[in-house]
């Protein structure tokens, strides 16, 4: 399967050797459990960064192993201090790539100039369409025939980064949001990890 991939994926893939990685997440850590759990993923998840105390997650970053860095944004002035606050954790644990898996926040100036080309995000539509919060619920109102997974860089912008994969996934007749959601985080949680 590796061969068959892009040339821009292989790179991607190979940067990812020994390389110490946090996930960024807020909610249940569906996405985290998979990247987290991977047996051949090829990085070590070394912390969790979670903007949301008693989020399931956390449970799952402890049953895992993986350190957890639980911080709420209402304990800080400014956004400007709440990313410097994790910015301190980064480099306590040695962090060189951040994934975000369901991590419900815009990556503000202080982490995208520090971390600019080493922010990765998972979003559940086929960019550029269906950007944001409800890309599955917006996709499925407005009768498109398919929807799909696509894993980009992140910028400055809202789900505007370069994409580094991207899988399609079809709407069917018989769908609702609760199963077009189902069967997408299938897919993430295939193609995350991988």
């Amino acid at each position: 399967m590796f061969w068959a991939l892009s040339v821009k994926r292989k790179a991607w893939l190979l940067s990812m050797a020994n390389v110490r990685a946090a996930v960024f997440a807020s909610g249940t850590g569906s996405n985290f459990q998979a990247i987290a759990a991977c047996p051949d993923l090829a990085c070590d998840v070394a912390l969790l960064v979670c903007d949301r105390p008693g989020a399931g997650v956390i449970d799952l970053a402890k049953k895992l192993g993986v350190p957890a860095f639980v911080i709420n944004r209402d304990d800080f002035v400014s956004k400007t201090d709440f990313e410097k606050a994790i910015l301190r954790e980064l480099e306590v644990y040695k962090i060189d790539w951040v994934f975000l898996a369901g991590y419900m926040r815009l990556i503000g100036s202080v982490l995208l100039d520090e971390w600019e080309g080493r922010i990765v995000n998972i979003h559940p539509s086929l960019l550029p369409a269906f950007p944001g919060k409800d890309g599955i619920g917006d996709a499925f109102r407005a009768g498109a025939a398919e929807t799909g997974v696509t894993i980009h860089y992140v910028d400055s912008g809202m789900d505007t980064g370069e994409i580094i994969a991207q899988e399609k996934v079809p709407i069917l007749p018989e769908d609702t949001e609760v199963t077009l959601k189902q069967r997408i985080q299938q897919v993430e949680h295939r193609l995350y990890p991988e």
